[in-house]
């Protein structure tokens, strides 16, 4: 099983990327998280040029979308909203065949952040995510200062991540993904 992990955040240095980092490392037997590094690189969205040859960048997160049987989401919380990058990347797959039914979970690094969760399910429900709600992780590693080993390291985090994956994992062996 293969699973898709998009950071929100572009900081060579975040805890939404350890926390992805670290569930790549506790990932159940037999799955793989494919962290995507290409979100920073992805163009402004412009429907002009979502035709039949997107921009290379586009073409390429869409495939591994493809390739994908569920997806993981991090991400900081800007100003009461979504990174910019992170929509960017959302709104290139709107319309792309390849996201619809996607098993989601979100993955939040401080539960302080409420709004950011909200918007993001919000948007993934209408571009038909299947969320997996029961899955959902939140992790407070505000101020902590942890890296992915750390993370990894700490018992409760360690079980939180392993336990929303299980999760996940069992939610997609029981109805697997639609392949359009």
């Amino acid at each position: 099983m293969r699973l898709l992990a998009l950071c929100g955040s572009l900081r060579a240095v975040s805890s939404n990327g350890s926390a992805l980092v670290a569930a790549a490392q506790l990932a159940p037997a037999g799955v793989e998280v494919v962290i995507y590094p290409g979100l920073g690189d992805l163009p402004h969205f412009n429907p002009d040029l979502d035709t039949e040859a997107p921009p290379e960048p586009v073409l390429a997160l869409r495939r591994e979308i493809g390739l994908s049987d569920g997806l993981i989401l991090s991400t900081p919380e800007y100003a009461h909203g979504l990174p910019g990058a992170l929509k960017n990347g959302l709104d290139w797959l709107v319309s792309s065949l390849e996201f619809a039914d996607t098993p989601t979970i979100l993955i939040n690094t401080s539960p302080a952040s409420v709004h950011a969760p909200a918007q993001l399910r919000e948007i993934l429900t209408t571009m038909s995510a299947r969320l997996v709600e029961a899955a959902f992780v939140t992790l407070n590693l505000r101020g902590r200062g942890l890296d992915a080993a750390g993370i990894a390291a700490d018992p409760d985090l360690s079980a939180a991540l392993a336990g929303g994956l299980e999760r996940l994992v069992a939610a997609i062996a029981a109805q697997p993904r639609a392949r359009w």
